[in-house]
């Protein structure tokens, strides 16, 4: 399975979906004009995925920002991710945000409440 690298913009992240190394990582700021086409590409990843997964699955979602259209796409990812824990596998979610920043560590709080896998919320320091 090939892996999924996307370079960020100013508008989108960082995509990298390599099953081989196990990363899996959406990094950055997520406010692209289409976020259905930008999106599309990591669902149809996550799908092919999960018909033959690694045992494990540690997924870490790193934003600085993201909107509200974004946050409806992450959703549809993340219950990728459900369905693969329902299945058997091990999956961790990874939510990182800045310290200060306290919607963003709400919204992962409530992906954490939705979803029910193994959530970890991270306060990244300033730097």
């Amino acid at each position: 399975m090939e892996k999924l690298y996307l370079e960020p913009t100013p508008t989108s992240p960082l995509v990298i979906l390599d099953r081989e190394s196990g990363v899996f990582l959406i990094q950055g700021k997520s406010l692209p004009e289409d976020v259905k086409k930008f999106y599309q590409p990591i669902i149809f990843w996550l799908d092919s995925y999960i018909k033959n997964p690694n045992q494990n699955t540690v997924f870490e979602f790193d934003f600085e920002y993201f909107n509200t259209a974004s946050s409806k796409m992450l959703l549809h990812l993340m219950s990728r991710l459900k369905e693969l824990n329902s299945e058997g596998f091990e999956v961790e979610v990874i939510w990182k945000h800045p310290i200060n920043d306290a919607e963003l560590e709400e919204a992962g709080e409530e992906f954490a409440e939705i979803i029910q896998v193994p959530f970890r919320i991270v306060a990244k320091p300033e730097l």
